[in-house]
């Protein structure tokens, strides 16, 4: 299991809402470093946090936070929590290709820069998802549409990455009360209480983490339900393969 007291932790998007609370949370359980990635400069008060100039989808600027963070000599813990959710009506696919360049190239292209330093810790991969993922909101169809691309890339790099002793969990949240979600009128979680459920979901080795009211209501029934068996029982050819090679 991934404690995050004494460990190295990545969080993208870490500049507001969910992604600002986990810089704190993270801080707040003793996490040695701190790296944040925003697409805009950000000053922290806190020694142990390390900004990082990042947007997901600019290949330099992912590459030149990779050897920063590989100059430091370690990496325990990559939340890839960058997203962007727009209203559409899918009449636009633009718009459904920037969901993609963020959502789920930027979480593949994060997950791959960082990759060579969670294998050498034998860390752990958190993915910021939705509830979305598993049924969209009619609102934003094609945020919905990432997200669930995000959920199937997720459940392939655990089947692919647990022979090598990498650790990687979906969170599933649903509302949270943060700039992104202001426009809907439904009850919200704070970002505080996700952040906690979130590390709490990973230092308790939960594959699928349901963080808020809203997304535990669907925990019980996704873990014993079927797709989640299917999940199971499909990652099994994985370790065969691993086995017979």
């Amino acid at each position: 299991m991934t404690n995050i007291a004494g460990s190295a932790v990545l969080i993208t998007g870490g500049n507001r809402g969910i992604g600002r609370a986990l810089v704190e949370e993270a801080l707040t359980r003793g996490a040695e470093r701190v790296y944040v990635g925003t697409r805009v400069p950000l000053t922290h008060p806190d020694g142990r946090v390390t900004p990082l100039v990042l947007d997901v989808t600019d290949a330099d600027q992912l590459r030149r936070a990779a050897q920063e963070v590989a100059s430091h000599g370690t990496l325990d813990v990559l939340v890839n929590n960058a997203g962007v959710a727009l209203y559409d009506a899918l009449d636009d696919r633009s718009v459904i290709e920037r969901h993609l360049a963020v959502n789920l190239y930027g979480t593949y292209d994060v997950t791959r820069a960082f990759l060579p330093l969670l294998l050498r810790s034998r860390g752990a991969i958190v993915n910021n998802l939705s509830v979305n993922s598993l049924a969209p909101f009619p609102l934003i169809p094609a945020y919905a549409v990432s997200k669930a691309a995000a959920f199937s890339l997720t459940q392939s790099l655990r089947a692919l990455l647990s022979e090598r002793g990498v650790r990687v969990h979906a969170v599933l949240t649903g509302p949270v009360d943060t700039d992104m979600s202001r426009g809907i009128d439904v009850p919200k979680a704070s970002a505080e209480s996700v952040a906690r459920a979130v590390f709490d979901g990973v230092e308790k080795d939960e594959e699928d983490i349901f963080p808020d009211p809203r997304s535990q209501a669907l925990a019980d029934g996704w873990r014993g339900g079927v797709v989640k068996a299917l999940e199971l029982e499909l990652a099994e050819f994985s370790g065969a393969e691993h086995a017979a090679s």
